[in-house]
């Protein structure tokens, strides 16, 4: 017994030295490893890497049959392979980085652009009536897309539609939805009671997986979902059903209670980051100095 804890002994000292550091390094890598796994699975990208895998088989055969001709063309074309890669793989990189940028940590410490919630006790009264709207246009099977502001601000979406700057109400939604009026195409974007704008392009999202039953309301509002925080509303003008999107999931709400219930929960939930807290705060004592100033 002896003999093999002093073999064990031996054997581990030939192994390098572990530190705190060292395992936090590990860990760090092992989740970006994880995360680009990931990310490849869940893109187009793992169809291009199946392309260059064949290409990497290719030259490796050219290499073990002596091909040389082949090798060299291979070998001068090699110095163009990161400018192509970056090229093809160009708008998976994009998504990536805007989810990067989007994830929920870099709002806790304020680096993205996060907005406070109104404390006017409002909100449940502005769900009831997206609600209303939304199944009274599902009667008709008047197509819809109603996107719900959250965290993250939609500046660059609503510069791409009509500004309304209305009061939430259900009828204001249907009178813009209804067939063959000049705002019923694009989307709606709502930020807390008020309707930003209208007739507003959303990204789409090229999800394959998505069934091809589903239109451009549809892929428009995973699309959005995908890129932002937002809560997307889709009213399906072939069937009448209504979906909601959220986090790049698609799923359909079957009444007025289970969407009313979706919106009172998420629209709630305002993660505001400290500086927005302080922003606040500073805004908040300066209105107090100019009422003591004014007594």
């Amino acid at each position: 017994m002896s003999d093999i804890l002093e073999y064990l002994k031996s054997y581990v000292s030939l192994l390098p030295r572990f530190s705190a550091t060292n395992l936090l390094e590990v860990a760090i890598i092992a989740v970006i490893v994880y995360e680009i796994i990931q990310w490849i699975m869940d893109s187009r990208a793992w169809t291009l890497l199946k392309g260059i895998g064949v290409i990497v088989l290719f030259t490796f055969f050219s290499y073990i049959m002596h091909l040389d001709t082949i090798l060299w063309l291979i070998e001068k074309g090699s110095t163009i392979v990161v400018i192509v890669l970056v090229v093809i793989f160009q708008p998976e990189l994009r998504k990536a980085l805007e989810q990067l940028g989007n994830q929920k940590y870099l709002d806790k410490i304020g680096f993205t652009n996060t907005r406070s919630s109104d404390d006017n006790g409002m909100y449940k009264e502005t769900a009831s009536q997206i609600t209303k709207a939304v199944f009274a246009m599902a009667k008709v099977k008047t197509g819809a897309l109603i996107v719900i502001e959250q965290n993250e601000a939609l500046k660059e979406f609503v510069k791409t539609g009509i500004v309304i700057n209305g009061q939430v109400s259900s009828g204001l939604l249907i009178n813009i939805f209804e067939k063959n009026t000049p705002l019923h195409d694009g989307a709606v974007i709502i930020r807390g009671n008020e309707i930003l704008a209208a007739t507003c392009y959303l990204p789409l999202s090229d999800n394959m997986s998505i069934s091809k039953d589903l239109g451009t309301r549809h892929r428009a509002a995973l699309g959005m979902s995908e890129v932002t925080d937002s809560i997307t509303i889709v009213v399906s003008e072939e069937t009448g059903k209504v979906s909601v999107a959220y986090k790049g999931k698609l799923s359909v709400v079957p009444d007025e209670n289970g969407l009313d219930k979706i919106l009172i929960n998420r629209i709630n939930k305002h993660e505001v980051s400290w500086f927005g807290k302080l922003r606040k705060e500073r805004t908040g004592q300066e209105t107090v100095n100019e009422q003591k100033g004014k007594a």
